[in-house]
């Protein structure tokens, strides 16, 4: 399993914005074969940020992710409303029980 975080601090007059392009960033998403789960959260420290985890079957399926026109689309559509984009991580993770 491959787990994502990244978020994006909008500026107080772009959060709605960014916020509502994010809600349906994460809808579309979850739609995609391999998508296990994305989510996107308001950080309760800085509530101008917003925080991404996502969790993909594997790197394949997140190489399609990245590659999507709405993808691509959502981060040009976000760049301009935030005053910053933190870089992406991602990590290989087992499953134990």
């Amino acid at each position: 399993m491959i787990i994502v975080t990244g978020s994006i601090l909008a500026r107080s007059e772009t959060f709605d914005q960014v916020l509502a392009l994010s809600l349906e960033h994460v809808h579309r998403s979850r739609q995609e074969p391999g998508c296990l789960s994305h989510a996107v959260y308001r950080d309760v420290e800085n509530p101008l940020r917003v925080v991404f985890l996502e969790a993909w079957q594997d790197r394949a399926a997140l190489a399609v992710h990245f590659a999507v026109p709405a993808s691509i689309a959502f981060v040009k559509a976000v760049r301009p409303l935030a005053s910053e984009l933190s870089p992406i991580h991602i990590f290989e993770a087992t499953r134990t029980t």
